[in-house]
Parts: structure tokens; C-alpha cells; sequence
């Protein structure tokens, strides 16, 4: 209850000055002529047809599952199927660190939204999970975990931080996805509500919902201030992998094994 509490003061806030910002853009917008309009377009679409490789690098010796850059973009984590998870330098594709404490394959690995901003070299700024259960959490100044995060007994497919950094939220194939409070270091939260395994979860932007997807072809969005699920959305076939709020808080998306995206 403490951590509903701490969340829907963190949200209010931001979903004030969100909804500000939102309608004074729209104003903006609406008073654009068409043309202009139209010439914005063709310019954002000629500029990603230009769009070319700007490097390239081997990243080990089996799949890349999960990619991430850092805040400050200067640092690019990666996780492999080989429960390695790599740190590498921007623009150079250079290794950095070699993160070991995996024993199966990496699911994701993310970094703290305040990691190379204002957090130190030894605080959290990193976290990962595998296939074997196991979540991992990391500093920049070493190569072990500093810490790991235990109750987990089935693979634990995705995970994401918190706005805040307080939390982070794991989607698990024991069709549940929990809530971690990492102050306190504890599990505050360990909602059902999908049919089968979850494979993904992301948080909105002012930290008040969460969104989960997994194998039942549902998606669902869960109001962190009460614990309830506040909004199915049906409409895939099969699987559903991918999901994102959108940074106007607004727009959901998600993508699914029967290759259609969907915005909501």
C-alpha cells in the first residue's frame, strides 16, 4: 500500500504537466498551415531513407537477444544467448566490460533511467534477466553483480525500470509479472491476469501504468495505484512480444507473432 501511495504522488505531477504540454502543442499544431504540414513529412521521410550503417561489430558467439544505449548514449548494453552481458563504448563499438552471473540466455538488459546522469560509477545502473530465473543487478565499476533479485522459479523474459528508478517491473513465464521495490529491496507486487506466460512489460511515462503482453494475444494495462488491471486490449492472432507506450502518454503499441503492429 506504501508503494501505491509513493507512486500516485511521483505520477500526479508529471501527468499534470504532460497534459499541459499535450494541448499546447495541439494548439500549435492546429494552427499550421496544410502545406507546411506536408513539407515536415516529406522531410522526416527523405531524412530516414538516408539513414546508413554507422557501425558494425561482432557481439558474440550466439544470438544478440537485447540491445539498450544509456541515457547519456555514450554506452550501449547488449545481451546474448550465451547469459554474457556486454558493455560497449558509442560511436566505436569498443568492449568496455564483460558482465558475468547468467547461466542461461539474457532476456534483457536495461539501464537505470539516472544511470551515466547522475548516479556514480558504483551505484545501480544496470539490470538483466535470463531464461534461468535469475535478475541481475549491476554498477559500471565492476563485472559481477552487486546484487540479485530472488523469487523467481520460472524465465523471466523482459524487464524495465521504473521512471522513477525506484522499481522494476518483470515479465515471467509463470504467466504473472511482479513489481520490485529496490530500496527496500523487496517484492511489493505479484499481479495475474494473462492466460499464459508474459513476455513483456513497459511502464508509462509518468510511472502510473504499466502495460503487459505475453502468449495469450492480449495485451493489458494495469493502473499502478490501485493494482488493478484497468484496460484489455484484444485484436492480435498469435503471440504478443513487443509493447511501448508512446512519450506523449497517449498511444500504446504493440507487435505480435502474426505481423501486425497495432496502435491504440
Amino acid at each position: 500500500m506504501a508503494a501505491r501511495f509513493w507512486i500516485a504522488e511521483y505520477s500526479m505531477p508529471s501527468s499534470s504537466l504532460r497534459a499541459k504540454k499535450r494541448l499546447d502543442e495541439a494548439r500549435i499544431e492546429a494552427q499550421r498551415p496544410g502545406p507546411e504540414k506536408a513539407a515536415r513529412r516529406q522531410e522526416l521521410n527523405k531524412m530516414l531513407q538516408q539513414l546508413t550503417n554507422s557501425c558494425s561489430q561482432v557481439g558474440d558467439t550466439r544470438p544478440i537477444s537485447y540491445c539498450q544505449f544509456s541515457p547519456n548514449s555514450k554506452l550501449l548494453a547488449t545481451g546474448s544467448w550465451s547469459g554474457l552481458c556486454k558493455v560497449w563504448s558509442v560511436p566505436d563499438c569498443e568492449p568496455v566490460k564483460t558482465l558475468r552471473g547468467h547461466n542461461d540466455r539474457v532476456g534483457a538488459v536495461i539501464f537505470h533511467p539516472e544511470a551515466t546522469l547522475s548516479l556514480s560509477s558504483s551505484a545501480l545502473s544496470l539490470a538483466s534477466c535470463a531464461a534461468d530465473g535469475t535478475v541481475c543487478l549491476w554498477n559500471l565499476e565492476s563485472e559481477t553483480p552487486m546484487g540479485e533479485i530472488e523469487g523467481h522459479h520460472h524465465r523471466v523474459s523482459r524487464m524495465c525500470f521504473h521512471p522513477s528508478g525506484r522499481f522494476l517491473g518483470t515479465a515471467c513465464f509463470d504467466c504473472s509479472w511482479r513489481l520490485w521495490d529496490l530500496e527496500k529491496q523487496m517484492e511489493v507486487l505479484h499481479q495475474e491476469g494473462h492466460s499464459k506466460p508474459v513476455y513483456n512489460i513497459q511502464f508509462h511515462i509518468d510511472g502510473s501504468l504499466v502495460g503487459t503482453c505475453g502468449m495469450d494475444s492480449c495485451a493489458r494495462i494495469w493502473d499502478l495505484r490501485s493494482g488493478k488491471c484497468v484496460m484489455v486490449l484484444q485484436g492480435h492472432l498469435k503471440n504478443i512480444l513487443a509493447i511501448d507506450f508512446s512519450p506523449n502518454g497517449f498511444h500504446f503499441i504493440t507487435g505480435s507473432d502474426d505481423h501486425s503492429v497495432k496502435v491504440w
